[in-house]
C-alpha cells in the first residue's frame, strides 16, 4: 500500500500523485491510502488540502495515536484489534512528509534537499547567519526522516546536528565520532558538548560528502531538476503557450523537401510506403484525418526500427524553423516533460506509457541549449 505513484485527470490535465497509507477514524480505524497530488489536493475519504489535513489530524479523524485494544480494519479484507501498538509518525511529522511529497511531485527541492544545500552553503562561508539558516532548515525536515538525510546509516544525521549547533551546546549523538582523542571529548549528562574540534569534524565530514556527491553527479546518478514537471495536454495549458509544443500544433515546416502543416501530418505521411497515400496524408484537413488515412494501409516494413529517429528529426525541424516555439521549449528549463493524450502509449505518458514524445522534446531542448551556448 505504501507510497505508490498515481494520478488524476482534471480538465484534461494529468496531475501526478502518490498514495500514502493512513488510519482513517470513524469509530473504528480504517487502513486506507491517502492520495497526495502535485496541485496540493489531498484525498482521504474527501478532498482537502494541507490546512484541511491538519484539521483532520487535530480532530483525530486521521489517527497518529492508536489505542491499545482499538478495532481496525481493511475494507473487504480483514479486521483486528491493536495490541501494544507503536506509531512511527506524529501529526507534525506526517504533515511535513505530505508537504515534502507535494514538493517532490512538482520537481522542487523538499525539506531534506533544502537542508543539505544550506549545510554546503555554511561549510563554504563559515558565516554565523548561514549556520542559523542551516539549523532552521534542519528543523523543517520531519523528525522521523532526519536520520536518512545524508544517506549514511553509520553517522545518520549526526554531522548535520553538530554543524547546526552552537559552540557549547549539548548535542545527543547516535554514533561515536571519528575524533582524535575522542575519549577526551567533553560530555554532559551522556551527551556531547559541541566545541571547535567537533565542529571541525563536521566540516571535514561535509567536505568529503560533497566530493562524493559531485562524483555521483558526474555519472548522472542524481535526477533532480530545478524546473517543475510539465504535462503537455489537449486541455487547459499548465503554462503559457504550452500547446505550441504539441505535435498537433499548426506550425508549418519543411522536411525532406516536402511541406507539412504539423509534426503529426509529417509523422503519419512518412509512416506509409505508397507515394500517393503519403501525399493525401500530408494534405489532410486535420491531424486526426491524417492518422486515419495512414492507418488504411500497413506501415512501412522498417518503420518500427526508424520511427524514433524520424520523430526526433521532425521535432528538430519544427523548432529550428519556429524560433518562437524554441523559446517556449527552452523556457521549460530542465523540467520533465510528460506528453499526455498522445496517439499511442509508445508516444504518450498516459496509462504508464513510454512517453517518447516527451523524452525526445527534452533531447531537442538540450540540443537547442548546446547550440545557444556555442553561439555565445
Amino acid at each position: 500500500m505504501s507510497h505508490y505513484r498515481t494520478y488524476r485527470v482534471v480538465d484534461g490535465e494529468r496531475i501526478e500523485g502518490k498514495l500514502r497509507p493512513v488510519f482513517l477514524r470513524n469509530g473504528d480505524h480504517y487502513l486506507a491510502n491517502m492520495g497526495i497530488y502535485a496541485d496540493g489536493a489531498i484525498y482521504c475519504w474527501e478532498w482537502t488540502d494541507l490546512d484541511g489535513l491538519r484539521r483532520k489530524l487535530d480532530e483525530g479523524r486521521i489517527a497518529t495515536n492508536l489505542p491499545d485494544g482499538g478495532r481496525a480494519s481493511i475494507h473487504e479484507l480483514a479486521s483486528w484489534r491493536f495490541t501494544e501498538p507503536q506509531v512511527w509518525v506524529t501529526t507534525e511529522e506526517l504533515l511535513g512528509e505530505v508537504a515534502d511529497t507535494i514538493e517532490e511531485l512538482n520537481g522542487r527541492p523538499d525539506s531534506t534537499h533544502r537542508c543539505l544545500d544550506a549545510a554546503l552553503k555554511y561549510v563554504g562561508s563559515r558565516q554565523e547567519a548561514d549556520r542559523i539558516a542551516l539549523r532552521a532548515a534542519y528543523e523543517e525536515i520531519p523528525e522521523h526522516r532526519r536520520v536518512y538525510a545524508l544517506g549514511d546509516m553509520d553517522y545518520r544525521d549526526a554531522p548535520l546536528r553538530v554543524l547546526a549547533a552552537e559552540i557549547g551546546e549539548v548535542c545527543d549523538t547516535y554514533t561515536t565520532y571519528e575524533l582524535e582523542d575522542a575519549d577526551d571529548a567533553e560530555m554532559r549528562d551522556g551527551c556531547l558538548v559541541i566545541g571547535e574540534r567537533e565542529r571541525q569534524w563536521a566540516f571535514d565530514y561535509f567536505a568529503g560528502w560533497e566530493s562524493e556527491r559531485r562524483e555521483s553527479a558526474r555519472f548522472d546518478e542524481r535526477e533532480e531538476t530545478a524546473s517543475p514537471t510539465i504535462v503537455l495536454n489537449f486541455g487547459r495549458p499548465m503554462y503559457p503557450q504550452s500547446h505550441g509544443l504539441r505535435n498537433e500544433y499548426p506550425a508549418p515546416f519543411t522536411y525532406g523537401g516536402a511541406a507539412y502543416p504539423t509534426v503529426e501530418h509529417a509523422y503519419w505521411a512518412l509512416s506509409v510506403g505508397d507515394a500517393g497515400l503519403r501525399e493525401r496524408v500530408r494534405a489532410a484537413d486535420s491531424t486526426r484525418a491524417a492518422r486515419e488515412l495512414a492507418e488504411q494501409e500497413p506501415v512501412r516494413e522498417e518503420w518500427p526500427q526508424i520511427r524514433l529517429a524520424v520523430m526526433a528529426d521532425l521535432l528538430r525541424a519544427k523548432f529550428d524553423q519556429h524560433p518562437e516555439l524554441a523559446e517556449v521549449l527552452l523556457a521549460t528549463g530542465d523540467g520533465r516533460l510528460f506528453y499526455s493524450f498522445g496517439p499511442t502509449r509508445f508516444w504518450s505518458s498516459d496509462r504508464e506509457g513510454r512517453n517518447w514524445v516527451g523524452r525526445l522534446l527534452e533531447l531537442v531542448r538540450s540540443e537547442l541549449r548546446v547550440r545557444r551556448m556555442a553561439m555565445l
